[in-house]
């Protein structure tokens, strides 16, 4: 970590093994909880679709990418966690004392080449999650020739 940070400070990112982030909702767990437990939550932030069939979500996202991964766990509020790209995702929520929500977000089984792409993409992720949540906007291209594998700032 940079000398500037805090005393004591965690250092960023340091785990090798797993990808954590977290980000604070205004909105309640809620209306939170749904934009990962369902498709039509998914398809607001996260992916162009994100079906749900036999507990196994159907991934599509920009570039055409598509991955299966089956739903690990559903506590309604709480947590949700499922396969994404081989990897896990867990995310879980906890509701603060002002109505909103703190969500934790950690990712397993990202290989060590990949690891720095991933880390920003989860930002892209979370920070449309909020936008769509708490805003109802979709900070997203939709656009074949606009996406990250273009350079731009988008999933």
């Amino acid at each position: 970590m940079d000398e500037n940070a805090p005393k004591g400070a965690p250092r960023f990112q340091a785990d090798p093994h797993s990808i954590f982030w977290r980000l604070h909702f205004r909105s309640p767990p809620s209306d939170v909880f749904p934009a990962l437990a369902t498709a039509e939550g998914r398809s607001r932030f996260w992916a162009e679709s994100a079906e749900e069939e036999g507990g196994v979500i159907h991934f599509v996202v920009p570039g055409n990418l598509e991955s299966r991964g089956r739903v690990i766990e559903t506590i309604p509020s709480r947590s949700f966690v499922a396969e994404y790209f081989g990897w896990t995702v867990q995310f879980r929520l906890q509701a603060d004392p002002s109505g909103g929500t703190d969500l934790e977000m950690r990712c397993h089984g990202v290989p060590a080449e990949d690891r720095v792409e991933v880390i920003a993409g989860w930002v892209s992720v979370l920070m449309a999650m909020k936008a769509a949540v708490d805003f109802g906007v979709d900070l997203r291209n939709h656009d074949p020739e606009r996406t990250w594998w273009q350079g731009y700032a988008d999933n």
